[in-house]
Parts: C-alpha cells; structure tokens; sequence
C-alpha cells in the first residue's frame, strides 16, 4: 500500500497494485531517511531496487524529484483527511479532535522513514515545491486550530497553533521510538499524550 492510500483510508483488503515507481519512491525514501539526502546517489537508490541507469531515470529524473514525490502527496493527503475527519463530527468538537489524533497517529506510526524525510530534507527541495508543501502544512495546521478553538473557548488562534504544533511534536516523534512497546500501544500512549497535551 503506498503512502498515499494509507493516509486516505485505502482498503488494505483491496489495495490498488504498487508500481514500479512506488516501489523505488519507498527505498529511496528510507535510504534518504536513514543516510541523509546528500548520503545518498542515484545509484545507490538504483542499486538498492535493482534498477540501473536510465531504467531508474525512467521514473525519476533525479534526487530532487524523488523528494518532491514523496512529501507533495503526503502533504496533500494530510489535508485532505484531515477536512474529512472534521467533516464526520459537525458541532462535536471533541469527536473531532479525537479522530484528528487517531488520523494523525495512525500516518505517523505507519509512515516513520517519511516523517524524518520531512523533518530533516525539506529544504533541500527548490522553492516551489516548498513553498506549496508548507501552504499545505499551514492548511492543515488550521483544520486543527479551528478545531481547538471551538472546543476551548479561552484560546486564541495563535494559542491554538502553538499547542497544535505542539501536537505535532509528539505525534511526529515516531521515527525516534524503539520497537521495545508493540505498535497497538504505542498508539495508545501517543493518543493520550496528544489529547491530554490539547485539553490542558
């Protein structure tokens, strides 16, 4: 299952078949999480799918654009469910700060190798593409603040923010945890943080 599908709900029963670009977009972006972005060559991406040469550019047309494909959609897909969560519970703010975590917690667990592309390598990608990854971002950030403010009432949006940033500090912790807790309880303790953090 792609990023993209897992961020949106995809049946994992019936998930639309990989490509062979998915598939190379996936090692590229855990060498590129795990080695650094400048770490990492074509060729080393090339060697590690079993692609040479100008089968790999084929897909890609260098490092650059393989960070663009892998954050853009991430980025587009958080927004997009994120609305779509708040959009299940009208008038019932806690139901919907509730589904944004699980949401949010369940892409951070299932996606580590992406979050730490995000933190660390997103500069690296030219203006552009940045520019619209952080609009997204900012979007994405305000279903939250929206969300927040309507439920505590004593909450400026600029208080909102913080504490949604905040939110996102330890939702987004995941590539930094050890496989010591099973996943179903990392969850746990991840949700509850998280709501206890935005309810104060």
């Amino acid at each position: 299952m792609t990023v993209e599908q897992q961020i949106n709900g995809a049946s994992a029963t019936a998930p639309r078949k990989r490509s062979r670009r998915d598939e190379i977009l996936e090692i590229a972006v855990g060498l590129f999480a795990s080695r650094g972005y400048h770490g990492v060559s074509m060729d080393d991406v090339g060697a590690a799918a079993g692609v040479t040469g100008p089968a790999l550019y084929h897909h890609f047309a260098g490092k650059e654009a393989m960070l663009v494909a892998a954050l853009i959609p991430v980025s587009e897909g958080l927004l997009g469910g994120g609305r779509a969560r708040v959009a299940r519970h009208p008038g019932d703010g806690r139901a919907a700060l509730e589904s944004l975590i699980d949401f949010h917690v369940e892409f951070a667990l299932a996606n580590p190798a992406v979050i730490a592309l995000h933190l660390h390598e997103l500069d690296r990608l030219p203006e552009e593409p940045r520019r619209q990854i952080r609009r997204l971002q900012r979007l994405y950030v305000e279903e939250w603040v929206t969300v927040l403010t309507a439920l505590r009432g004593e909450l400026a949006p600029a208080e909102a923010r913080v504490l949604a940033h905040a939110a996102f500090g330890l939702m987004n912790s995941t590539p930094f945890l050890g496989g010591e807790v099973d996943r179903d309880r990392r969850a746990t303790l991840l949700r509850a943080a998280t709501l206890a953090a935005l309810l104060g």
